[in-house]
């Protein structure tokens, strides 16, 4: 197999009946990849579903000899990449196969080191609502402050940059805090406002229970070492911007 230029990071955790569909829209795109599917304690018959995809070069399956959790375990992934990107993409998630194509282009030619999509979102059963979450062209460290329009399945981003900031905190919302901290450096993240990547809704997640998601956001401000007030300020902003995602797009 040729290097990749992409690696796919697919944390797994009981998710065989869903699983196939995330790691064939990976397959469809149009770019040189491998697919790491890193088990994360599965005992629902993942390995089997795994077999299926044996004789495929591009698909590596690890096992975790222990839970780490999605955090840990998108950073072991990150630590496995032989690509000089990485893409993250949960396992009841899936893209239409121009994502990465599109994602790449964008990447090269704004400079940006971190690219995300629109999404449109799925019912917990995977049926799609035709309901779209937009992201803006340019994201910048303040817009992202006021509400985390990054998702992470839709996150094309370099390997190094990846390297540089790992998941942490995964008593909050690890993704989130990493995205801060990317453009806190780097600035500005490029979007496509295209709904490449199909989002499952879950009832069990951790944005699933509403409250529980708002009191992790505020320790997400909390971690990235703002003030009681400043993370308030930002914690509001955040509340608004919820609502008025979910209700009025």
């Amino acid at each position: 197999m040729s290097e990749p230029l992409i690696s796919v990071v697919i944390p797994a955790y009981n998710c065989a009946g869903v699983i196939g569909r995330a790691i064939d829209s990976a397959l469809a795109q149009k770019v040189a990849l491998e697919i790491l599917v890193l088990d994360d304690g599965s005992s629902d018959g993942l390995e089997a579903v795994m077999a299926g995809y044996e004789g495929n070069e591009a698909v590596r399956f690890a096992k975790n000899e222990k839970n780490l959790g999605a955090a840990a375990t998108r950073n072991r992934g990150v630590t496995l990449a032989r690509g000089k990107y990485v893409a993250f993409l949960d396992a009841d998630d899936y893209w239409t196969e121009d994502k990465l194509v599109r994602q790449l282009a964008l990447i090269e030619q704004t400079g940006c080191v971190l690219c995300c999509t629109a999404r449109e979102l799925m019912t917990p059963e995977g049926e799609l609502t035709g309901k779209v979450i937009p992201v803006k062209e340019k994201i910048s460290y303040r817009e992202l402050l006021k509400h985390n329009s990054i998702n992470c399945s839709s996150v094309l981003i370099l390997t190094d940059v990846a390297r540089e900031f790992p998941m942490h905190h995964d008593d909050s919302h690890e993704d989130y805090i990493m995205w801060l901290e990317v453009l806190r450096k780097y600035e500005t993240a490029c979007g496509i406002n295209e709904p490449m990547l199909k989002y499952r809704l879950s009832n069990s997640g951790k944005s699933g229970n509403k409250l529980h998601s708002a009191k992790m956001t505020f320790m997400v401000y909390r971690y990235m070492g703002f003030g009681v007030v400043k993370s308030m300020v930002c914690f509001c902003s955040y509340a608004f911007h919820g609502v008025k995602k979910y209700f009025f797009h």
